[in-house]
């Protein structure tokens, strides 16, 4: 009989809840990062909010279906989670220094949908390049 960690629901349900965890730890990460409140604005209906945030929110999860698909244990799943959330949050850096004529979190911030969308776009296009990568 298996112990009780390598039962398939148990292993399941604990990198479930792992996952939500660095998920929300994540997200006050980016709330930290950014001049807006992220849920403040969401509420307020900023549409261009609501995408950066989703595509932050895509990108986590994105990293860390790679990281569990490739990774045996949890450990190593969140070890490898972490690494490609900083590299998810080096790329918003990377965005705001590329675009100098554009403050990229102002704008969000301002309820600017285009630059809300190619936030989305730049956080779902990396974390597959990043989940991609890290194995």
């Amino acid at each position: 009989m298996d112990s009780f960690w390598e039962i398939t629901y148990v292993e399941i349900a604990a990198r479930y809840s792992v996952v939500i965890l660095c998920t929300v730890v994540f997200l006050a990460v980016f709330e930290l990062v950014t001049s807006y409140k992220n849920w403040e604005e969401i509420k307020n209906g900023n549409f261009a909010v609501a995408m950066a945030t989703g595509g932050k929110l895509f990108g986590i999860a994105t990293i860390f279906r790679y990281s569990i698909e490739h990774n045996d244990t949890i450990i190593q799943s969140v070890g490898w989670g972490v690494f490609g959330f900083i590299l998810l949050l080096l790329s918003y850096f990377i965005f705001e220094f590329l675009t100098p004529k554009i403050k990229i979190d102002e704008e969000i911030g301002n309820g600017n949908r285009a630059v809300g969308f190619i936030s989305m776009l730049i956080s779902v296009g990396m974390a597959f390049v990043i989940g991609a990568s890290i194995g």
